[in-house]
């Protein structure tokens, strides 16, 4: 049994609590998400459960950790600096436990990951594996100790969908429990049966959190019911408190005007005015006690809120990429040759399309989009922005979020600079804060700030949702479903795919499949 008490988690750097007075039991048969906005302390706690020593350089713990008899196995969300310098051999030799596989238990484990059955023997280095190889390279070194609890961050992030699928099951049928953090809204709503909500309320300045041993669907059902319930009382008792205190005014006024009105020779009738508005006072008191104690309204962790490309307007007839390439090769290394990825590849892309490029891990999507970067960022009669998928492509991680997205540096521009990121959620001291000490989904902000700041009219996004959490989730979907310009875009998020794009297509070896969504296929069946 895994257990927690009383755990306090304090940031070294500004003090701030990220967690307060938390306990919780990880029972068997669990399968817990964490869920919260960016920055609010997740990863930091599924680090100190798994080793307290992870979190040591930048935040101070205090609390007990009970895991007797458990041997936990964790999936960090970013795969350490000295492990992608590792060939994907060297990597498994990392786990004791690899020497140990029979070469029919890899080739099993591979088959279950969607995997070529010699991957564990390759001399490629991980540095150079696409996200989803790299994250089914974590998963295969984990599942191979053999663990009793899982840890898992952000197992989700850059898995195709066909391993997705997988992730569900695995979660699903694991024997032993599992706490997990991902913003795939489709998977969480499929496994979780406990939901752990933090957050950050009073403009970060006050931890909170909560447990509830239910589905999200059910937890997210219930937290809009509850929180629309306590602000329809709140609202209904501040308009009564409203009409209270006009009533009083009113008799307050009128006392007062008896007061100054009355004659010198009426002492009895001021004495009794004086008396009236005594009571006046006193019940003044009560209603301001009473004001104490009314239901206050809701604060909750909103989501970000701001439009991308306001301005833009992309005409529906314009072609914004007509692309063709006969072979599609990795890129050139001196330790590996090109392969051949895909062959007669094509796309031709109209104005205000929202096109979605999918695809099984390794298959060459980021490659590709890559290459069709450079063409839509050359051309002058578009202004378009890139997001990768790797943040730190564009990032400068030793800037302050306000000096990245600056240009003139001055005055005016600053201050709505600071407008746009208080919108979004950031702190002063996240504003001043280097980059590098901002999550992942903080960093993604960031770059769609920039986006919207830049009244880009093409946006190419590789993974555009992979951090973002479920409650900011749907507002990005309908700020990107919104946008009035073209989008190119690579993911394997069903929701997004779902309801922002507006073309699908497959990269396969033989080129892009255009696909039909859920949604398409709903449609024509209904029409048949």
């Amino acid at each position: 049994m895994l257990q927690i008490k009383q755990l306090t988690i304090t940031h070294k750097k500004d003090f701030r609590v990220i967690l307060k007075d938390f306990s919780f039991v990880l029972n068997p048969g669990d399968k817990v998400v964490l869920i919260g906005e960016e920055g609010n302390g997740k990863s930091t706690l599924l680090k100190w459960i798994y080793d307290p020593e992870l979190i040591e350089g930048y935040a101070e713990a205090q609390g007990e950790r009970i895991c007797t008899g458990e041997h936990p196995g964790y999936l960090p969300q970013e795969l350490p600096a000295e492990e992608k310098e590792k060939t994907v051999y060297e990597y498994c030799c990392g786990e004791d436990a690899f020497g140990m596989q029979t070469p029919r238990e890899l080739t099993h484990l591979a088959g279950q990951l969607k995997l070529p059955t010699d991957f564990f023997y390759r001399d490629q280095k991980m540095s150079t594996l696409s996200g989803g190889e790299k994250v089914k390279a974590q998963m295969a070194r984990l599942l191979m100790a053999q663990p009793t609890v899982l840890l898992l961050d952000e197992p989700s992030n850059d898995i195709d969908i066909e391993t997705l699928e997988w992730l569900e099951k695995l979660i699903l049928e694991a024997v032993q429990p599992v706490l997990f953090i991902s913003h795939d809204e489709t998977l969480i709503e499929r496994t979780a049966n406990v939901v752990i909500h933090i957050e950050q309320l009073k403009r970060k300045t006050e931890s909170h959190y909560s447990i509830a041993k239910t589905s999200y669907r059910q937890y997210a059902a219930n937290r809009a019911a509850q929180l629309a319930s306590q602000e329809q009382q709140a609202l209904s008792e501040r308009r009564e408190e409203k009409k209270r205190q006009e009533k009083f005014r009113r008799i307050e006024q009128a006392v007062d005007h008896d007061l100054n009105s009355i004659s010198r020779q009426n002492p009895h009738g001021g004495y009794l005015l004086k008396k009236k508005m005594k009571a006046v006072k006193s019940l003044e008191k009560r209603y301001e006690r009473e004001a104490l104690d009314k239901t206050e309204i809701p604060e909750t962790e909103d989501a970000i809120f701001f439009k991308l490309g306001e301005k833009v307007k992309m005409p529906a007839g314009k072609t914004v990429l007509e692309y063709s390439l006969d072979r599609l090769l990795t890129p050139s290394s001196e330790e590996e040759e090109p392969r051949l990825l895909a062959e007669h590849v094509f796309l031709r892309i109209k104005g205000g399309e929202r096109v979605c490029i999918t695809g099984k891990n390794g298959a060459g999507k980021t490659t590709l989009l890559k290459q069709m970067k450079e063409e839509l960022l050359s051309r002058t009669d578009i202004r378009a922005c890139y997001m990768p998928q790797n943040y730190e492509d564009l990032l400068e991680l030793d800037r302050t979020p306000v000096e990245f997205l600056s240009v003139t540096g001055d005055k005016e521009e600053t201050t709505r600079i600071r407008t746009y990121l208080g919108s979004m959620k950031y702190t002063v001291d996240e504003m001043n804060h280097p980059m590098s000490e901002l999550s992942g989904g903080q960093k993604a902000k960031v770059l769609l700030l920039k986006m919207s700041l830049s009244g880009a009219d093409v946006l190419i996004l590789d993974e555009p949702t992979r951090n973002f959490s479920p409650l900011s989730g749907p507002v990005i979907r309908k700020i990107l479903r919104q946008y009035q310009g073209a989008i190119l875009s690579i993911s394997h998020d069903r929701k997004y795919i779902e309801e922002v794009c507006t073309a699908v297509y497959q990269l396969t070896p033989g080129g892009l499949v255009r696909m039909e969504t859920e949604k398409q296929q709903c449609d024509r069946n209904g029409q048949d």
